[in-house]
């Protein structure tokens, strides 16, 4: 792929079987059950299961509008090369500032769990330890790190593993669910609509909880340099990435709700999976569905670093960032400035919010914090795609709904839920959320007035597909790609 030329990332390491992997990996569907089930239960009750399934469709349509911007555009920055090249590059910058912000926090919230879910599997008492978790949850971290640095393919095989047993334990629960007859009541069709939230603004705070559930799929176009036949292989990956987590969402969100109390949920906020896997399967249940959550959790580490990393290097690539963050390994082919960086931030956050509280609280305000930052990315790359498209629009049915008026909708949707929610959420989930916003400033504003051609942008427009040919003033000449064992299966 000629847009690859001297960028340095390595070139068609991941086939379609890869990068769907991946899309549900970043969603981490265990662990998102997990950590959020008993935040969405607290906040809209029995409505849990719909507002996954009204949030599922204006996602699809954020993911209509990855897949037709990848077309176009193959950049590991994703949302914040399209942004910047349709609507406006202040914009595109704060869509990729949200990323890696979002991200960085994720992180810290995610290690959390990885630590006390590992302990989790030798005693339950040493899971609440918040000490002793956040040195192993640190520990996973440190390992992800290495992973990711290591490339693109090291990255995939790693992931095929954990996700793989992850995958494979949940579809067995969700059959035994079914199953299962100790109920603590019974089934209702009106979970799914909107009789029990509580008003708009109730259903506007599901839905931001909701979207931090799916979050994560987009992962496959910040990986657009490094797959094969990326144009259309991200974004159709992306599309059954969240197809397949939204049922996995939906029927381990209704199995909670039938066969769980509501006292249960409320004790064990921060482990609501393993609680449920001993009412379906006492004895072993329980254990197994810490497995699967703890290798979500470190799944999930794994392609947020990838992410953030991602995002970070096509910033140092444009000079929007230090540029040191767009240098690449010359054996892995891997932007090692930026896992280091991302990994040292991290790690030092992490720490520091083992002085702040709880896991469950910890968890609580940064995951409805990411949902502010979620909204903002995600929003945007939905008008990204109107414009980028709007010459083809009218061309055909087919893209008048699925590159226009869906991803429209999909941006409308996610503009809404983080004006609607503000009101809702707490004075340090809005800091960190609206608070990491605003520090993006001050970069914007000093690499802008240092010239950054980034801020010169040539418009992007559906009409002409980009082939790019930026090659950074010190890449030299590209390194040669570290060679390893395919995984396209």
């Amino acid at each position: 792929m000629s847009n690859n030329r001297g960028r340095g990332l390595q070139a068609n390491v991941l086939g379609t079987f890869d990068t769907v992997v991946m899309a549900v990996a970043g969603s981490a569907p265990a662990y998102s059950l997990a950590a959020t089930t008993a935040v969405l239960v607290g906040a809209v009750g029995l409505a849990s299961p719909a507002a996954l399934l009204y949030c599922a469709i204006p996602m699809l349509g954020i993911a209509l509008a990855f897949s037709y911007l990848s077309r176009i555009d193959v950049n590991a920055g994703a949302s914040y090369s399209w942004v910047g090249r349709t609507l406006h590059p202040f914009l595109g910058f704060i869509s990729g500032w949200a990323l890696v912000i979002s991200a960085t926090i994720f992180m810290v919230a995610g290690s959390l769990p990885a630590g006390s879910m590992t302990l989790a599997l030798f005693d339950d008492k040493l899971a609440d330890d918040t000490a002793l978790s956040t040195v192993v949850g640190a520990a996973w971290f440190l390992v992800m790190l290495g992973v990711v640095l290591g490339g693109a393919r090291l990255t995939v095989r790693a992931q095929l593993l954990m996700s793989g047993v992850e995958l494979g334990i949940l579809a067995l629960f969700a059959v035994l669910a079914v199953f299962h007859t100790d109920n603590a009541r019974a089934f209702d069709w009106s979970w799914l609509g909107f009789s029990h939230f509580d008003g708009m603004s109730g259903f506007a705070s599901g839905a931001l909880l909701a979207a931090f559930y799916y979050w994560g799929w987009d992962v496959t176009s910040n990986l657009s340099e490094e797959t094969r036949n990326s144009r259309r292989t991200t974004g159709l990956a992306g599309l059954i990435g969240v197809g397949i987590v939204f049922l996995l969402f939906e029927v381990f969100t209704i199995a909670v709700n039938v066969i769980l109390t509501s006292k249960q949920i409320e004790q064990n906020d921060a482990n609501v999976l393993a609680v449920l896997g001993e009412e379906i399967w006492p004895g072993w249940g329980g254990k197994l569905l810490i497995v699967s959550v703890m290798l979500s959790t470190i799944a999930t580490l794994e392609t947020t670093l990838i992410q953030v990393t991602r995002s970070l290097f096509a910033m140092g690539r444009d000079r929007t960032m230090p540029t040191a963050l767009g240098r690449v390994h010359r054996t892995w082919n891997t932007p090692w400035v930026a896992i280091v960086v991302v990994g040292g931030v991290a790690l030092a956050m992490f720490i520091a919010s083992n002085a702040l509280g709880s896991v469950g609280e910890i968890l609580s305000d940064a995951i409805s914090a990411i949902g502010l930052q979620i909204a903002v990315y995600y929003g945007l790359a939905g008008l990204a795609v109107v414009v980028a498209y709007r010459k083809m629009l009218l061309k055909s049915p087919a893209n008048f709904l699925l590159g226009g008026l869906w991803p429209l909708f999909g941006a409308v949707f996610m503009f809404w839920i983080f004006v609607e929610s503000l009101g809702e959420l707490n004075g340090a989930a809005i800091a960190i959320g609206i608070g990491g916003l605003a520090v993006g400033l001050v970069p914007m504003l000093w690499y802008w007035r240092q010239g950054s051609d980034y801020y010169r942008p040539a418009k992007l427009d559906a009409t002409r597909t980009v082939e790019a040919e930026y090659v950074p003033d010190d890449a030299g000449v590209p390194s040669r790609p570290h060679e390893g064992l395919p995984t396209d299966f």
